[in-house]
């Protein structure tokens, strides 16, 4: 086994148990942790606290029997996952989580959550080239930081919540480089793989993921290329999983070269700016953010932003990862659908479930959209 496959097999073994790696990270620093549902909520707040900032993903194929109590029916599986895991007690050994309200199953968790750890929920404005946005966003910010410290007993200062920036800053860029040569080592870099060094980066203290990434890079660039035998793709959406998903990409031939995913390149895309005020600074960087669902965009610039995706990266295809029941991710489908079509660029649909117990429709249509080249 080579040292990168040493690399990614450690990280892959955190992201596959993060309740382990989070109370390791616990057991070994001595510090607490707080968890945040996805997206896009201000971990660098939550890091300038001392604490560890846990992302909230739910675990795929896990029977969902006490949350349909509490959701409706048409949440997604990411929430329902989610919710059934805090009734189980499993995410009891936070301090606190960090909810964000972009839709309105995550409303509903923050409504509904039954677990043991205080919720402080959010809302960031949608139209947010405001100046009366920012200023309600960086009030909003205010709360959140002064909550966490009445429930954590801590001081966060603006000193540190600006060196927390630095520190996820410089996270998304190694992130950013990671992700820009995965695809020239199709071997090594396995769809599932490569989920996992990004899905890893939720569980891990940040300078040590960067840390490890930064070897991992470096490990990849010392290794012959290892260009895609089949055919390159990028992937877009909330998120790729199962991993079984993934696995039937591999089957396939199939190599990511980029994605558009909310839980793995949306969460380093865009960098927080520069500034002296950090809680404007955060603030400014929702406002940057573009081409997510989940941050409103009457430009709607994803499809463009794709396009030009694969025009970079020379992918083959864009496989649409459509999340079940996700309401913004299916208003933007037909805009950037029709798009592709204008630039004879294919595409394929694929519903996402964590909860679905078998891929065989799945494996036949891939196997199928990959025939038809």
């Amino acid at each position: 086994m080579s040292k990168a496959d040493t690399i990614i097999s450690n990280l892959k073994a955190l992201s596959d148990n993060p309740k382990k790696a989070v109370e390791d990270f616990m057991s070994k620093t001595g510090k607490k942790a707080v968890g945040v549902l996805p997206v896009y909520a201000p971990e660098e707040i939550i890091y300038a606290a001392g604490v560890l900032p846990v992302g909230c993903w739910g675990k795929a194929q896990k029977t969902i029997s006490k949350a349909n109590t509490y959701l409706p029916a048409f949440a997604c599986s990411i929430m329902q996952s989610v919710m059934e895991m805090e009734i189980d007690g499993v995410y009891d050994i936070l301090s606190a989580v960090v909810i964000s309200s972009p839709c309105d199953t995550l409303k509903c968790m923050g409504q509904k959550w039954k677990g043991a750890s205080p919720v402080i929920q959010f809302v960031h404005p949608q139209n947010r080239n405001l100046p009366s946005a920012n200023d309600f966003l960086v009030e909003e910010y205010k709360l959140i930081r002064s909550k966490l410290e009445n429930i954590l007993g801590v001081k966060i200062t603006n000193e540190a919540i600006n060196a927390a920036i630095d520190v996820y800053n410089e996270n998304r860029k190694v992130m950013r480089e990671f992700t820009e040569i995965a695809g020239d080592y199709s071997k090594t870099i396995t769809p599932a793989k490569r989920h996992a060094v990004i899905k890893s980066r939720f569980f891990m203290d940040k300078p040590k993921h960067t840390a490890v990434v930064k070897e991992l890079i470096a490990e990849l660039k010392a290794m012959p290329k290892e260009p895609a035998e089949g055919k390159k793709v990028i992937l877009t959406g909330i998120t790729a999983e199962p991993d079984s998903m993934l696995d039937i990409f591999e089957e396939f031939g199939l190599t990511v070269v980029a994605d558009d995913l909310a839980q793995e390149s949306r969460q380093f895309r865009v960098d927080v700016p520069d500034g002296e005020e950090p809680l404007m600074r955060l603030t400014k960087q929702w406002q940057n953010m573009y081409g997510c669902s989940l941050a409103t965009d009457r430009d709607k610039v994803r499809g463009p932003m794709l396009i030009d995706m694969v025009k970079k990266t020379g992918a083959d295809a864009v496989i649409v990862c459509m999340m079940k029941f996700c309401d913004p991710e299916e208003f933007d489908y037909p805009i950037y659908y029709q798009q592709f079509n204008n630039e004879g660029i294919r595409s394929l649909m694929i519903e996402v479930d964590q909860q679905a117990g078998s891929m065989e429709q799945l494996r036949t249509r891939v196997q199928s959209f990959v025939e038809m080249f």
